[in-house]
């Protein structure tokens, strides 16, 4: 996959993975502040001419490092990245419930975010 640019934009809220300046994937997220720092994936999307190619989960592996490199926890909401996580423990730690709940309780108090 070396031929994936991964790119975070921070300010929309996505992770996307971009070949040839074409964006191929992405990862819809939010930071949830409290009760910890926290990055909440809630959809992961692959253009479908792209599936099958491994994007999906180069773009959770790199959810997972962004948030190890900023000293946060990932609670992941969307399911890919919950089976990710599942197949991938060695790089992705169990969230704690309560701060999946306090994600959940976000998310439910942004009906428009996502």
């Amino acid at each position: 996959m070396s031929d994936i640019e991964i790119r975070d934009d921070r300010v929309a809220g996505r992770l996307e993975a971009l070949q040839a300046d074409e964006v191929t994937g992405r990862i819809e997220y939010f930071v949830l502040e409290s009760p910890a720092r926290a990055l909440v994936p809630v959809h992961t999307v692959v253009e479908p001419a792209h599936e099958g190619k491994g994007i999906a989960g180069s773009l959770a592996r790199e959810l997972y490092g962004m948030a190890a490199r900023e000293g946060a926890v990932v609670a992941p909401l969307c399911p890919y990245v919950v089976k990710w996580a599942e197949r991938h423990p060695d790089e992705a730690p169990a969230a704690d419930p309560a701060l999946l709940e306090a994600a959940t309780d976000w998310l439910r108090e942004h009906p428009d975010r996502f």
